[in-house]
C-alpha cells in the first residue's frame, strides 16, 4: 500500500509527508516540480529511509503521472502542488492558471485512468483528495458567519480564482466519472518549513535581522491561523474516513488580525531571543495589496462533528512552536532566502513605502 503525494516538498506538503511517516508508516511516493518554494531539505530528515521515494516532475506532465501511477499503483493521491500565493498570483497570473487549472486537470486525468484500471476492493478503496483553500469563498464583513461547506464561491485574486476552478473540476470528476475524491479548503496556515515570502516567516526573519516589518493597510485584516501539523492531522483523518465528494472545511479556530498576529510574533520572539527596546518598533505600515479581502473565517462544525477533529495547537502555542522553529534552523533559512526569493522582496515592496 502506498500513496502518492503531490507538491511533497513544499510548506504543507513536506509537513504531510513528515508526519504521514511518522503516524501512518505506510510509504509515500513524493511528486514536485522543485520550483521556488519547493525545496528537497524539507525532507532531509528522510534520507536513506526505505518508505519514501522522491520523484522530480511536474503535474502537467500527465505522461509522466501516468507512468508513476502504473509503476507505484497508490491507494490514495494526496494533491498539494499549487502556485498559492496571493501577491505572486497579482504580478503573474498565468503560471496560477497553468498549475492550479490546467496542472490539476492533467492530474485528474490520469488519476482517473488509474483509478479505471483497479478492480475489486482497489477499486472501492481509491481516493483522490484535493487540499484547497478557503479563500475561493471570497471576503466577510466582521458581522457575517464563517465559511461553511455551503458558502458560496467568490473569489476575488488570481490565487483564489484558479484554487475555485481545480476545485470545481475535482467536483465535476466525482459527479461525472465517479471518480472518488475528498476536497478539504484550509485557512490560514504557519509553521516550519513556509517559505518566507508569507506573513509569519516574512516577519520572524526580517525581525532577526532588525529590518521593517512590513504590514499591509491599517493591518486590521482577519485571518483564521491554523497550525500546518494540525492541518496534517485533519488530512490524515478525512483520507481515512471521509465520504467521497464531500467537502470538509478545516480551521484553526484562531482569529486573528494581521497586526495581532505581527504582535504576537514580535512578542514570542523577545521572550526567546531579547532585543534591546523590543521588536514591535520595526513595524512598518506599507501600501496595501489590491483587492485584499478583508476577512476570512472558518466554520470547521462538518469535520468535528463526521470525524472527531479539532485543533490542538492553540494560537499561542503554534506560534511559540513556529517561533522556535526558526530560531533553531537558521541554517534553512539562510538558505532559501536566496537571490530568487530577493527579487521577489523587491518586486513586492519595494515600491511599498
Amino acid at each position: 500500500m502506498t500513496i502518492l503525494v503531490t507538491g511533497g516538498a513544499g510548506f504543507i506538503g513536506s509537513n504531510f509527508v513528515l508526519d504521514w511517516l511518522a503516524a501512518a508508516g505506510e510509504p509515500v511516493v513524493t511528486l514536485d516540480k522543485l520550483t521556488y518554494a519547493g525545496n528537497l531539505a524539507n525532507l532531509a530528515s528522510l534520507a536513506g529511509e526505505p518508505r519514501h521515494r522522491f520523484v522530480k516532475g511536474d503535474i502537467g506532465d500527465q505522461p509522466a503521472v501516468e507512468a508513476l501511477l502504473a509503476e507505484h499503483r497508490p491507494r490514495a493521491v494526496v494533491h498539494f502542488a499549487a502556485e498559492s500565493h496571493v501577491d505572486r498570483s497579482i504580478h503573474g497570473p498565468g503560471e496560477f492558471v497553468q498549475t492550479n487549472v490546467v496542472g490539476t486537470f492533467r492530474l485528474l486525468e490520469a488519476a482517473r485512468g488509474h483509478w479505471q484500471s483497479l478492480r475489486g476492493t482497489e477499486s472501492e478503496a481509491f481516493r483522490f483528495l484535493h487540499v484547497s483553500t478557503d479563500e475561493v469563498y471570497g471576503s466577510l464583513s466582521e458581522s457575517d458567519p464563517a465559511f461553511s461547506e455551503a458558502t458560496a464561491y467568490a473569489p476575488n485574486s488570481p490565487y483564489s480564482a484558479s484554487k475555485a476552478a481545480s476545485d470545481h473540476l475535482v467536483r465535476a470528476y466525482h459527479h461525472t466519472y465517479g471518480l472518488p475524491v475528498l476536497t478539504t479548503n484550509c485557512s490560514n496556515n504557519y509553521g516550519p518549513f513556509q517559505f518566507p515570502e508569507k506573513l509569519v516567516p516574512l516577519m520572524i526573519a526580517n525581525a532577526l535581522e532588525g529590518k521593517p516589518l512590513p504590514v499591509y493597510g491599517d493591518g486590521r485584516q482577519v485571518r483564521d491561523w491554523l497550525y500546518v501539523g494540525d492541518h496534517c492531522e485533519a488530512i490524515r483523518m478525512v483520507l481515512a474516513r471521509g465520504r467521497p465528494g464531500e467537502v470538509y472545511n478545516i480551521g484553526g479556530g484562531a482569529e486573528r488580525r494581521n497586526i495581532e498576529v505581527v504582535h504576537a510574533l514580535c512578542d514570542a520572539l523577545q521572550a526567546l531571543r531579547a532585543r534591546e527596546g523590543g521588536y514591535r518598533g520595526l513595524i512598518a505600515y506599507v501600501a496595501d495589496r489590491p483587492g485584499h479581502d478583508r476577512r476570512y473565517a472558518i466554520d470547521a462544525r462538518k469535520i468535528r462533528a463526521e470525524l472527531g477533529w479539532s485543533p490542538r495547537e492553540s494560537f499561542e502555542s503554534g506560534i511559540e512552536r513556529t517561533v522556535r522553529w526558526y530560531l533553531d534552523n537558521a541554517a534553512w533559512v539562510a538558505q532559501v532566502r536566496s537571490g530568487e526569493y530577493r527579487r521577489w522582496i523587491e518586486t513586492n515592496y519595494g515600491k511599498r513605502a
